[in-house]
């Protein structure tokens, strides 16, 4: 889809709203200046032109041509605020329009949206007021309020945890048995010759990496109340490698204000008794067996090399190795997955009764082989809302059963615009989570790909230490991701209260 912009610079937000329609297209801004015209031409575009105080946005679809315009209006925000809403607002709902599509969350393009609805809840603003406004301005669904605001209730008490002085751990693990075809993250195939050498020198250097955030921990005074790894595939590693790992947490960190240690355990074809036992013996609290569907047709089009039927036994072993708070992962929208097929994985995750599901919608690669195809754009936008039906089918049996939404996330190119959500028993809040998403704690990250972020609540900033992305990188460029870490130091210097000085 073109995109032409004339008098103004709003290339984002254009093709963010763009996308929600068209997910599975290269999106082309072109920005032109104001008077500037144009011949007829025969190929789709959307033309969004401010001049002289008017915003008038023109789409051409599949042949047909519609406009709205509209005056800018007085607000203390400024003109650029008001020319993107109204923009926005008017690409929207001349979309909707053509193509018959009512996104759950409407006009909201960013990964956060929980976030905006407890700006409003805390500004003093009540849950109906807020919901009306998100349907009103927003276009968002009452399906998707009704959720937000759910799921805000259920954060907030978590939040008011994360104070300035304490932090959380992230520690990557970026190794998997085999890659999945949906797979996004930076992780490596284990069966390579290159990752199993660099393998053991990766775990040595992580364990470094642990020592010297430990200090960084120490010199600020931060409490650490919640440690996660991820990946990856945590449990690629060895039952040795891992004891190596939580023994490196357990021997560097202080741990008495711990409130949650979670492993993702992931793929069944990588636990057995060893490892799980290694990590109850570490006292890790909470794991994750990733099923991502109970279809074995599916997982073998994924690239999953275990069945459903392992998925359920990987469980029950860890149920009998004493793992009271388990999750497990889903995804709407796998290829070859249906409606039918992925609501019988529901319900057969319902029977199980981990303490956490996690319903994810695919995010999906955009290409530009699609063009002006009307055809092959009917059947993306038709297969996004066939994948709407699973996460509502998803959300209602879940909540129905005793699991509550606790977290919620949207990533961009998801089918239908939709949403990320963590749902557990009462008490089983994945507090990591929470504060991930939300941006609300520190979090000190290892290993490679890991990020840390680095905020204060009383100041408003927040800051990002970046490590090398790829093991091998990582491991060569090590003294200085030690470097970087120095700016732990400084930063909380920097945004500390002011002392109280008396006469």
């Amino acid at each position: 889809m073109n995109i032409r912009n004339v008098g103004h610079s709003m290339k984002y937000e254009a093709e963010c709203v763009a996308m929600l329609f068209f997910p599975d297209e290269k999106i082309v801004t072109t920005e032109y200046p104001a008077g500037e015209t144009f011949p007829p031409q025969p190929e789709d575009y959307i033309e969004n032109r401010l001049e002289n105080g008017v915003m008038k946005t023109t789409l051409c679809l599949n042949g047909e041509i519609r406009t709205m315009e509209q005056k800018l209006y007085d607000d203390p925000q400024g003109p650029y605020e008001e020319a993107e809403f109204l923009m926005c607002d008017m690409m929207y709902i001349l979309l909707t329009q053509a193509t018959g599509v009512h996104p759950g969350w409407g006009s909201l393009t960013g990964v956060r949206p929980v976030k905006l609805f407890h700006r409003r809840l805390d500004a003093g603003k009540s849950p109906e007021e807020t919901g009306r406004e998100f349907a009103e301005h927003f276009h968002v669904s009452d399906e998707k309020i009704a959720l937000a605001l759910e799921t805000a209730s259920h954060e907030a008490p978590i939040l008011r945890e994360a104070t300035d002085d304490t932090c959380s751990l992230y520690v990557s693990i970026p190794f998997c048995p085999s890659r999945c075809s949906y797979c996004s993250f930076v992780s490596h195939d284990i069966a390579s010759e290159r990752a199993k050498k660099i393998l053991p020198v990766y775990v040595d250097r992580l364990c470094d990496e642990l020592c010297c955030i430990a200090e960084k921990i120490k010199q600020t005074g931060l409490k650490l109340t919640t440690v996660y790894f991820g990946g990856g595939t945590p449990t690629t590693l060895s039952a040795e490698q891992l004891d190596q790992v939580c023994s490196a947490v357990e021997r560097y960190f202080d741990l008495s204000h711990l409130k949650e240690y979670t492993v993702e355990a992931g793929r069944p074809d990588t636990i057995d008794r060893d490892k799980l036992r290694v990590l109850h013996s570490h006292h890790v609290d909470r794991i994750s067996i990733n099923p991502q569907t109970l279809n074995d047709e599916v997982l073998k089009a994924i690239g999953r090399k275990h069945t459903a039927q392992q998925i359920v036994d990987c469980f029950q072993m860890a149920r009998e190795e004493g793992f009271e708070n388990i999750n497990m992962d889903l995804i709407a929208g796998l290829p070859g997955d249906t409606v039918e097929s992925f609501c019988d994985t529901i319900d057969r995750i319902i029977a199980l009764a981990p303490e956490n599901v996690t319903v994810h919608t695919l995010s999906i690669k955009r290409s530009a082989n699609y063009g002006q195809n009307w055809e092959a754009r009917r059947k993306a936008l038709e297969l996004g809302q066939q994948v709407g039906k699973m996460v509502s089918y998803a959300q209602k049996r879940l909540m129905e059963e005793g699991w509550m939404p606790y977290y919620l996330y949207k990533q961009r190119n998801t089918l239908g615009n939709l949403e990320n959500t963590g749902y557990c028993k009462k008490g089983y809040e994945g507090r990591y989570n929470i504060y991930i998403m939300d941006e609300t704690q520190t979090i000190l990250a290892a290993g490679g790909g890991a990020v840390s972020k680095l905020k204060s609540n009383r100041t408003g900033r927040l800051e990002r230490i970046f490590n090398y992305k790829y093991p091998f990188e990582y491991v060569e460029h090590f003294d200085e991701i030690l470097k970087r870490k120095d700016r732990v130091v400084s930063f909380f210097e920097e945004n500390r209260p002011l002392p109280l000085w008396k006469d």
